[in-house]
């Protein structure tokens, strides 16, 4: 007789398989704690979104407050110090800073933006391409259980090097959503992301709470393709690249020619008889119970 149970140990099986083959896509909003009409936005779109919040940002502890309370990850958008000459906010880390205001300046952001999980920085090439001075961020960093993404505004970052010998997990951005404020720039750049995570299993996009940046999520989120599953960072922290965390896109090598050529297709006889719609069912299920993901399962029901 025909057995329900059976059936849906099957396709739970096969909803596991294709969870784990999705691409993930992780989207972070930074610069939070300024723009309140437009932030506000950002935390009525699904709760994966997650948000950098400056320190001192006159919204700053609000925002942070509001967007925990919505179930998003909230990020510290701590400012560093870049290679261009341009208005800095308070309390920007810099390469030449003692270790002890790095660790002053990231306890009083620790205050200011509570429910954070994590750091980014905000700008940063100089500090983030200094090895001495990330050294001194990863290990004031290894004191809190933050893990650090780098929004990568250099390509030669120290972040990675600079936290070996700590506990600080590094993540890194692979697209900034919105260096333009042009829509089709955007949406350009969303698509990429969303390619990326594709090919590679995971991708990290950063934006902003532009107008024209939150336009044009609110109407690219509700159509991602089926296998992208939209996650927070930390659900990054353990998932591997399948090709490498470059930012650019890599050469392709040119396949090398099989080794092995079939002889040809085999032909039956005599047409096979059909397998009753039961009995193929009974395949797949044995099949897909002796699985280690199912006995894993069984273990825990």
């Amino acid at each position: 007789m025909f057995q329900p149970r059976k059936l849906s140990i099957a396709l739970c099986a096969l909803f596991f398989t294709l969870s784990a083959q999705a691409g993930k896509l992780s989207i972070v909003i930074d610069d939070f704690g300024y723009r309140p009409v437009e932030e506000n936005k950002v935390l009525q779109m699904p709760a994966a979104i997650s948000v950098a919040v400056l320190p001192n940002a006159p919204h700053a502890r609000e925002m942070a407050t509001k967007a925990h309370q919505g179930g998003h990850e909230v990020l510290i958008h701590l400012p560093m110090a870049p290679l261009s000459k341009q208005p800095l906010e308070k309390d920007t880390l810099t390469p030449e800073m003692s270790s002890e205001e790095i660790a002053r300046i990231i306890r009083d952001a620790t205050v200011k933006v509570p429910f954070a999980v994590g750091l980014n920085n905000h700008m940063g090439s100089k500090m983030t391409s200094s090895l001495s001075g990330m050294q001194k961020v990863m290990q004031v960093l290894n004191q809190y259980n933050y893990y650090f993404l780098d929004s990568m505004t250099i390509g030669n970052s120290q972040s990675i090097p600079a936290s070996q010998g700590t506990h600080v997990k590094v993540l890194k951005r692979r697209v900034f959503l919105d260096d333009s404020q042009n829509e089709a720039s955007i949406r350009e750049q969303f698509t990429r992301a969303v390619k990326l995570a594709q090919r590679d299993g995971y991708a990290i996009a950063i934006g902003h709470p532009h107008p024209t940046t939150v336009r044009v999520l609110q109407q690219m989120l509700p159509s991602l393709p089926g296998d992208i599953t939209l996650v927070r960072p930390s659900q990054l922290l353990n998932e591997p690249l399948h090709q490498g965390s470059g930012l650019s896109h890599t050469t392709p090598t040119k396949p090398l020619p099989p080794k092995f050529s079939a002889p040809g297709v085999c032909k039956a006889r005599k047409p096979l008889p059909p397998v009753p719609q039961r009995r193929a069912v009974d395949l797949v299920v044995e099949s897909v119970s002796k699985s280690p993901l199912i006995k894993q399962l069984g273990s825990l029901f």
